[in-house]
């Protein structure tokens, strides 16, 4: 946050994978409803901060969420502009990994990515201060509204929900049917976006 409030002309790449990969699957502020990770082994309770909000809200910070098995060209498109930015850039990109335990194994990390778009669970969006100063909006909504009857086959997909099922049932649909709310609500939010900053 500190490199992107400086205005300096830096280029940030965050590969979220909604929980500390690196150090061995602990639950993180980007870990999502629901998710069992190392500290919240009865799935986590509470949603993911929104990173891509808090850069937005300097105002000349370019972003953008991607996902490169959904999406390639909207992907190589935000690189695109965020490289030639005058000013911050941070990408934000949907990186499935090992630790999700994606059934069939994490050969099919970018079919994952596409079903997390197409379910509702991960949007993609641009915003491009530059296009503001030539008086265009800058918030550019690239994902449909989710097929949210594959959003809890999404979810069941992968270990770290899953198993929440197995462990404790219960818990699980009353998190996983948080989480689904959640993501409505944030598409319901995201649409607003493209109004405010009209």
């Amino acid at each position: 946050a500190h490199v992107l409030a400086s205005g300096e002309n830096v280029n940030v790449f965050v590969f979220d994978t909604e929980m500390y990969s690196n150090t061995g699957g602990q639950a993180s502020k980007a870990s999502n409803i629901g998710e069992v990770c190392q500290f919240a082994a009865a799935g986590k309770e509470v949603g993911k901060k929104s990173l891509s909000e808090i850069a937005m809200s300097y105002g000349y910070v370019y972003v953008a969420q991607i996902a490169l098995g959904a999406n390639p060209n909207q992907a190589v498109k935000a690189i695109k502009e965020a490289e030639a930015y005058n000013g911050p850039s941070l990408i934000i990109g949907y990186a499935p990994c090992e630790l999700h335990g994606v059934k069939g194994g994490i050969n099919h990390c970018q079919d994952e990515m596409k079903a997390a778009v197409e379910a509702g669970y991960w949007n993609l969006f641009s915003y491009n201060p530059a296009l503001k100063a030539e008086g265009k909006n800058p918030f550019t909504l690239t994902s449909k509204e989710g097929d949210y009857g594959k959003y809890q086959d999404f979810l069941n997909n992968e270990t770290r929900y899953s198993r929440l099922k197995r462990a404790f049932p219960e818990r699980a649909d009353e998190l996983f049917e948080k989480n689904e709310k959640a993501a409505k609500e944030r598409y319901e939010h995201l649409m607003k976006l493209v109004e405010l900053y009209k």
